[in-house]
């Protein structure tokens, strides 16, 4: 006796247990918008993240620099010269210590005793400016000087950058101090 193995599957039954091509097109593109999506999240927060850290360094760059030129202001005899670019202090030790601006190299130089430090680095703008204390009717408001020698205050003004991914934005620092020359007189 012959057996036959038949299948009780119908060519119908076969033909909807398969995918279809609408059913396969729908799910690649559920799938690739997810991708997508997710590609666009990780890119944002990558540069979000550059940002945040790029700007917590320029300021901590910035504050440093700040607290070295105060602290020498501070600490200074009195100002020998100034340009807008350019500041020399007679220190306590009657040295001259100089701070230089390079517009060219975006730079802040320290100078005492022909040692030169670089202070700040991505500086687009800094301004020194002079000005003397005289107490005028129990005020204490700042004059411009005539002179370097009769300078008492220090205002100092600067602006740094950086470009993330070869855009200036979210990096920029503004830094400005008036600072008083404690051991001149008046």
């Amino acid at each position: 006796m012959d057996f036959k193995i038949t299948s009780t599957e119908t060519a119908a039954n076969r033909r909807r247990s398969a995918f279809t091509l609408i059913e396969t097109l729908f799910t690649v593109g559920v799938t690739s918008l997810s991708l997508l999506a997710l590609a666009a999240f990780f890119l944002f927060s990558t540069h979000s993240f550059a940002t945040l850290f790029n700007y917590v360094d320029l300021d901590d760059n910035n504050r440093i620099a700040m607290d070295q030129i105060t602290r020498d202001v501070r600490q200074c005899n009195c100002v020998k010269s100034y340009s807008s670019n350019s500041l020399v202090l007679t220190d306590s030790d009657l040295a001259d210590l100089s701070y230089d601006y390079s517009p060219s190299a975006r730079t802040l130089t320290r100078t005492k005793s022909g040692v030169s430090q670089v202070v700040l680095k991505e500086c687009d703008r800094l301004s020194f400016d002079i000005g003397q204390r005289n107490p005028i009717g129990a005020t204490y408001n700042v004059f411009p000087a005539a002179t370097a020698a009769t300078a008492k205050v220090i205002n100092v003004f600067w602006m740094c950058s950086r470009t993330i991914f070869g855009y200036k934005e979210d990096s920029e620092s503004v830094q400005t101090a008036r600072i008083v020359i404690r051991k001149q007189g008046t």
